[in-house]
């Protein structure tokens, strides 16, 4: 088995979650460690303390012979720009790299898998992201070990440097893609484009403070599909009321965590898996609006 790649840790002001996704990336034991740490608000008097504590944490917890490269901002960046702007300088100096953030929790075979398959498809322009999540609740990938999707899952993922510099925080392409309709090619059918316009016209407004929906922009403008588990290898434990944006647990999240065996099953081919991404859009993004459109297609026995 190869050697873990460069590992980059998100952390911000929450010792007790930072405490458990620590572990696992010292069980892994990278020889490149990137500790990427927001600093406090204004105006909350008691963070200050909760982000010293938590860079404390990932200070004395490095206990194996790693490069410690440390990226800790003095004040609050926000969500989107602290992670964007602390993957900017993971790739100017790496190829690839696995990310965690301090609320998810993957398995022990997520760094195995993401080890892998960031060799295997390195130079793929296909494939711009290795995720850990797993949104289906059944078996969609045939006995293989992970299927293709048009969904960069970001609870554990990873990804080279020549994907993220397609990544535009200021979402320049937007205002264009949107009056050409662009959306409306990506997708089947007008109303799940018509969802996702509003959340990319919400992000370009500045209304939402999201990296992930800006990335999630670059990998389709850009033709990126994303590797996904036949199980979900990562937990995010991070829903309730310090989260930024999970207030609530999600019903359609992922379930328990399980375990890839190795060696990995490969499809034969790489072609995204249509039936699961509706899954996921149906189910995760938009519940309540598309139930009775999936089980229209399902029982219609629509497939890839």
């Amino acid at each position: 088995m190869n050697p873990c790649p460069p590992v980059a840790f998100f952390v911000f002001n929450r010792p007790d979650f930072t405490v458990q996704s620590f572990a696992r990336i010292r069980e892994a034991r990278p020889s490149r460690l990137y500790v990427v740490a927001d600093g406090p608000r204004p105006g909350r008097a008691d963070e200050a303390g909760l982000c010293q504590q938590v860079r404390t944490i990932v200070e004395q917890g490095i206990d194996w012979p790693c490069d410690v490269i440390r990226d800790y901002s003095p004040v609050n960046l926000g969500c989107a720009r602290r992670v964007s702007s602390g993957l900017d300088g993971v790739f100017a100096r790496e190829e690839a790299a696995i990310i965690l953030e301090d609320d998810c929790i993957p398995d022990g075979s997520f760094f195995p898998y993401c080890t892998e398959l960031l060799e295997r498809f390195g130079p793929d322009p296909q494939v711009g992201v290795i995720a850990g999540s797993n949104f289906q609740h059944s078996e969609v990938t045939g006995g293989m070990s992970y299927y293709f999707s048009r969904y960069p899952h970001c609870w554990g993922w990873a990804t080279w440097r020549r994907a993220w510099r397609m990544y535009d925080h200021a979402m320049k392409a937007w205002p264009e893609a949107k009056q050409s309709g662009w959306l409306e090619r990506v997708f089947e059918n007008r109303r799940e484009a018509s969802y996702w316009e509003r959340i990319f016209d919400d992000v370009h407004a500045g209304l939402i403070d999201s990296w992930a929906y800006r990335w999630t922009f670059a990998c389709w403008q850009n033709e990126m599909l994303t590797v996904l588990p036949a199980v979900n290898l990562v937990a995010n434990i991070g829903f309730g009321p310090t989260a930024t944006h999970t207030h609530r647990s999600h019903p359609s999240g992922p379930g328990k965590v399980g375990r890839l065996e190795f060696p990995l099953r490969h499809p034969a081919g790489i072609e995204r898996h249509v039936l699961a991404d509706l899954h996921t859009y149906t189910h995760h993004f938009n519940p309540s609006r598309w139930r009775r459109w999936w089980r229209r297609l399902t029982q219609a026995g629509v497939s890839r």
